[in-house]
């Protein structure tokens, strides 16, 4: 059984050092902490995962961290869900040979078809559902 802790709401700044520190000072103890970042930019997501040893001190780290103030924020902390049913390991590696086809112009496009701009709204939505399918990937590593 795992027991992690999302940690959300962070500043870009934070690290997985930063976090640790975090912990130790609050004598909490952590297996593994892991700060999820932009894989192009490297900068941080804004969220992080603590794996905790046992319930209790996932409960613990919780209590400690959920809605702590940090600059001018608050941090949310709760039991990391795990990845739903159906968007698997399986979604996510047949998403990408058809996302490099949407990204393609249309054959015999030089970029100023009218087909082409209609697409660019739907283009988008189609590049978050492959941001959250790295999401799904990044979680799945992690848990």
């Amino acid at each position: 059984m795992s027991f992690t802790v999302f940690l959300g709401n962070l500043p870009v700044w934070v690290t997985a050092d930063d976090i640790k520190s975090w912990l130790t000072s609050e004598n909490l103890v952590a297996d593994a902490v892991k700060v999820i970042r932009n894989p192009e930019t490297q900068e941080s997501k804004g969220f992080a995962f603590i794996e905790s040893p046992n319930q209790e001190e996932m409960n613990s780290i919780i209590r400690r961290f959920d809605r702590a103030p940090l600059e001018d924020r608050l941090l949310r902390a709760n039991p990391a869900q795990p990845p739903k049913s159906g968007k698997g390991g399986s979604a996510v590696k047949s998403s990408a040979p058809s996302d490099r086809m949407r990204r393609s112009s249309p054959p015999g496009s030089n970029g100023a078809n009218p087909t082409a701009r209609k697409n660019f709204g739907s283009r988008r939505s189609q590049n978050s559902s492959s941001r959250q399918s790295a999401f799904a990937e990044e979680l799945a590593k992690v848990l």
